[in-house]
């Protein structure tokens, strides 16, 4: 019976120490377990009519944020690129949300000084969303697209901005010991069960022989030799009860050392995978050219803001048109279409059988086409048909500068038989006028020779730049220009297209190419042949110059929406005509 009492000792108190460690591992996971969100809150700092919460904050922990608001009367919260943000908000006085304290509880603000209000945010072109609130909002951050966005937060622009904002953050609820724990735990209950029920193994077997009947002496010789192979048998098995003992404390120590182990690489890879730091330092807000360069490569427009954007074009050129009120366009139309557009209301209210222009509508949109280039002016593109395009019609609008919304400034059909080249949709290259790289005209070469073909029949372009197949354009305009001539025996006539430099707008295409746009002022000029001779105009002409007869001379000026295809440049390929069309903007006699 030696050895029990220690061997029941030692059980016990395995059993113990496992059920101990069972009770850490599961306390790790039930009541010791962190909030599984964390929550920080902006402390009162200065007043300032514009608060941009910086794009960092959304991913700084991982998953989901949720943002608590509460201000007085009614604010908006709008989402969009961070440099999109930044270039909106320019020199208005700001604070700006860039990051958590170390202990998770606060977020950190800093405030910027400059300009005490601002227009107010509310249906800029910039953002991608935005959320109506009065009184309070709970708002979940989620990013529209790929990449960065930012967030800006205002009331009108004049009033601060609301000051009470809370984040809510994913918390760090991986508990890395908790499964060593429990795992250690059940292993020592098991070895200290073990023990109490194994009986260690016998010693040597006890000799069963029968004395020799035959011989006294070697009876008693036997005797002797029992009794010594009977010690010999309880030493071997106390030996044996030892050594049982030992191994089971060898696999207990070794089986504790693998989950040991194990439960340290899960701490280390849990550790690794944290955060490096939740500090201000680690969240400061991206401004400046560093945003512009991380924004690079991205479209400036989503397809939902594009479509947002092309609606409110379309409503805004709807009721100009119904109204014959050029006003009504003013909020979306401009350049060469708000001139052209503006004129023709001007006509069709004196003159009922001159020709409307053509409807712009954004129900079919066919393609868009948009640059990644992020600096200001932006252009973009849309091919619409719809209810009165008896063709698709190219649609150019741009945004001039971050507080101005994108305007249509150009509209052209496309030619009969044309097709549209291919364009990235993802956000193309958007080149400079004057820039040749990879093409066998720049843009601005493109628009003149399109001019130079337009005005003189034997132009050099005219091997150079051809028409789309059926494409009437450039041949009903010479053949115009000749009938004039041909049929004004009283005058002396001059025909002009030039380009007007500042409208080009020129886009990369999928083969290395590109689209060109633009605008040509086509300026027909008439001077009597003699002493009074008389020259007439059309009533359409004629409401714009005041009368319909002259003996001084007139000047007609029509402004050109045109769109050029541009082969890239080891192509043999001319230059084809896309788009055109021209609008009747002004009359005047000399």
């Amino acid at each position: 019976m030696i050895g029990i009492p220690l061997r029941f000792k030692t059980a016990v108190a395995l059993v113990l120490l496992g059920l101990l460690t069972l009770l850490a591992g599961i306390g790790q996971k039930t009541f010791w377990a962190p909030a599984e969100t964390v929550t920080a809150t902006a402390s009162a700092g200065e007043a300032a009519p514009l608060t941009v919460i910086d794009q960092k904050l959304r991913t700084l922990e991982g998953g989901t944020v949720t943002i608590k608001v509460k201000g007085e009367g009614s604010f908006l919260l709008a989402a969009g690129r961070p440099d999109d943000v930044d270039a909106w908000v320019g020199k208005t006085a700001h604070n700006t949300v860039t990051g958590l304290s170390d202990d998770k509880k606060t977020l950190q603000v800093k405030h910027t000084d400059g300009e005490a209000s601002a227009p107010t945010p509310a249906g800029s072109d910039l953002w991608v969303s935005t959320e109506n609130a009065s009184g309070e909002m709970d708002y979940t951050w989620s990013a529209p697209a790929d990449g960065d966005w930012s967030l800006l937060l205002a009331a009108d622009g004049k009033k601060p901005a609301p000051s009470s904002i809370s984040m809510t953050f994913p918390n760090d609820t991986s508990m890395p010991w908790a499964v060593p724990l429990m795992v250690l735990g059940v292993l020592l209950i098991l070895a200290g069960g073990a023990l109490l029920v194994l009986k260690p193994r016998g010693g040597a077997p006890r000799d069963g022989g029968s004395p020799d009947n035959g011989s006294a002496g070697k009876a008693s010789d036997k005797q002797g030799s029992l009794f010594a192979r009977r010690a010999r048998a309880k030493a071997a098995a106390k030996a044996g009860e030892r050594s049982s003992s030992a191994r089971l404390s060898v696999v207990v120590a070794a089986t504790t050392a693998v989950v040991l182990a194990g439960g340290a690489a899960a701490a280390q890879a849990s550790n690794s995978s944290a955060p490096a730091s939740t500090t201000s330092e680690s969240a400061a807000p991206t401004t400046g050219a560093s945003a512009s360069a991380a924004a690079s490569g991205t479209p400036v427009v989503l397809d939902a803001q594009f479509r947002r954007i092309l609606e409110q074009v379309a409503s805004a050129t709807d009721a100009g048109d119904a109204a014959k009120d050029a006003k009504k366009l003013a909020a979306r139309v401009a350049g060469t279409e708000l001139e052209v557009r503006t004129q023709n209301y001007k006509i069709r209210s004196r003159v009922a059988s001159y020709d409307a222009r053509m409807p712009v509508r954004s129900t079919k949109l066919l393609t868009t086409v948009v640059t990644d280039k992020r600096e200001w002016p932006r252009s973009v593109m849309a091919v619409t048909q719809g209810e009165g395009n008896v063709v698709p019609q190219l649609l150019t609008l741009v945004q001039n500068s971050p507080r101005e919304n994108y305007k249509l400034v150009g509209t052209s059909p496309l030619q009969p038989g044309t097709t549209f080249p291919a364009i990235v949709r993802g956000g193309t290259e958007s080149l400079a006028a004057g820039d040749k790289s990879g093409l066998l005209y720049s843009g601005q070469e493109a628009l003149a020779g399109l001019a130079d073909r337009l005005t003189t029949s034997n132009s050099t372009f005219k091997s150079k730049l051809v028409e789309g197949e059926s494409s009437p354009y450039i041949a009903d305009t010479l053949s115009y220009q000749a009938d004039i001539v041909k049929d004004g025996v009283d005058g002396k006539f001059a025909f002009t297209h030039k380009v007007v430099p500042e409208s080009t707008v020129v886009f990369r295409t999928e083969d290395g190419g590109a689209l060109v746009l633009g605008r040509l002022t086509f300026n027909f000029d008439g001077t009597p042949k003699a002493e009074g001779d008389k020259l007439s105009i059309g009533n359409d002409a004629a409401v714009l110059a005041g009368g319909k007869e002259t003996t001084t001379g007139m000047v007609l000026k029509f402004a050109e929406s045109v769109a050029v295809y541009v082969p890239p440049a080891a192509s043999k390929d001319p230059m084809k005509l896309v788009a055109a069309t021209r609008g009747l903007v002004g009359a005047s006699f000399k």
